[in-house]
């Protein structure tokens, strides 16, 4: 790796190589670690196409992934390679304007996903692809914020202010283990 070579980033900001497969190592660690997966895990499942030293040297950054192997290991994951990638903080610092839920809703994907009919189905798809949006993939939990809120309401059928009770009538929000 040499440390010389420049890369310009979409903000115009100059990283090097090194910083940036660390940057990329921190996205690799996070994701595996969301699929709760040790890197021995991760080595035992792909065969060993995978090792846990290598990986380990990704996730440090101390190695650079190539493209190849970044696509072989985001299907493994079962995410797409740019989920891979350090996320764009000034794309993702514009993209939601200050809109806040008036409520937290912690929905659990886990319980949804074992519930039969289109109207579940179809909350499911939307929370899964919040999930991507906001490269989440832990699974079983999403908060969910004011627009999308406004989607779930049309997809239960009730006003905005009622989707909190129906998701609590349908058994489908989050509760902590220790919450009474």
């Amino acid at each position: 790796m040499s440390k010389g070579r420049n890369v310009n980033t979409p903000a115009n900001d100059p990283l090097d190589e090194q910083s940036y497969a660390r940057l990329v190592g921190e996205r690799l660690r996070s994701i595996r670690q969301q699929k709760n997966l040790s890197l021995n895990e991760v080595e035992t499942s792909t065969q060993q196409e995978f090792k846990a030293s290598v990986m380990g040297a990704y996730e440090r950054g101390e190695r650079v992934i190539s493209v190849l192997r970044l696509e072989r290991l985001a299907r493994f994951y079962g995410v797409t390679v740019d989920q891979l990638l350090p996320r764009d903080k000034q794309r993702e610092d514009s993209a939601q304007p200050g809109v806040v839920a008036p409520k937290k809703l912690r929905i659990d994907v886990a319980k949804l996903s074992t519930r039969e009919g289109d109207q579940f189905k179809m909350l499911e798809r939307l929370l899964r692809m919040i999930q991507v949006q906001r490269q989440d993939f832990n699974g079983k939990v999403i908060t969910v914020r004011a627009n999308d809120t406004r989607a779930i309401a049309v997809m239960l059928d009730v006003s905005i202010d009622d989707v909190g009770t129906k998701l609590a009538e349908l058994d489908l929000l989050f509760v902590p283990p220790n919450a009474t």
